[in-house]
């Protein structure tokens, strides 16, 4: 569904991702994690049209997507999230979601009404209903986190990217949006792959992991897999870390 191959983002003399290649299958959950400078965001800029790769190939759905802007992307059914959540803190929760719809250029296709059920659909699976005409400047960062997640669901898309979720959320808070983005995924039938700090609770939440090292792929692998790889202990997760259960 979505693949990259030999994917390398170079900027001047500093190699930020170096010859990744990598295979997303739809319904699949994927976490990536690394080290800070690992590459990881980079990657994801990458995989959703924000930055063109140096050299190497995007395909989404086989198709050749490498180089073509976001909007292109979105169309082809990838949306993302990014680090702070880039919602419209002056536009109501429900026109948030709307404006996730127009961005991925569905608005023409669908009805004015139709759209709307949409979005209350979303906003009830999201659990934002009774937010729904509050400004989202008016809401908490875990509500934020999740309206950005409906926009992006709004779209419509087969690949949800993820960045930094647990950003600003406490352990309670990230725990519930990671069972909510559980659920939304089987709903959709979505390929979800998640960018995390918080590794403990991603590892909860994931089939598989991609680490990154230095802007290499150092494994990729079943979560128990990778916390017993020395070599990901090593250069990442150090001795404290457990298989999860």
């Amino acid at each position: 569904m979505l693949e990259a191959v030999d994917v390398s983002v170079r900027f001047g003399g500093l190699i930020a991702v170096d010859a990744v290649s990598a295979t997303f299958r739809a319904g699949e959950r994927v976490g990536i994690i690394g080290p800070n400078g690992a590459g990881k965001t980079t990657f994801f800029n990458a995989l959703s049209g924000v930055q063109v790769p140096t050299s190497g190939t995007i395909r989404v759905g086989g198709v050749d997507l490498t180089g073509a802007r976001p909007h292109r992307f979105a169309r082809a059914g990838v949306a993302r999230t990014f680090q702070t959540p880039r919602v419209f803190a002056g536009l109501s929760v429900a026109d948030n979601v709307a404006f996730g719809s127009e961005f991925a250029g569905r608005a023409r296709a669908r009805a004015g009404r139709r759209r709307r059920d949409d979005a209350r659909a979303l906003l009830e699976r999201l659990g934002l209903t009774a937010e729904a005409a509050r400004p989202a400047a008016e809401l908490t960062p875990s509500q934020q986190r999740l309206l950005e997640i409906g926009m992006a669901l709004a779209t419509r898309p087969r690949i949800l990217l993820l960045d930094e979720v647990a950003a600003g959320l406490t352990e309670v808070e990230l725990e519930r949006t990671a069972r909510v983005i559980g659920g939304v995924a089987d709903d959709f039938g979505l390929a979800v792959v998640w960018i995390e700090h918080a590794v403990t609770t991603l590892l909860r939440h994931v089939e598989r992991v991609v680490v990154l090292h230095q802007g290499r792929m150092l494994a990729d692998a079943t979560p128990a897999e990778v916390v017993r790889d020395p070599a990901v202990i090593e250069a990442y997760l150090g001795d404290e870390m457990v298989a999860p259960a």
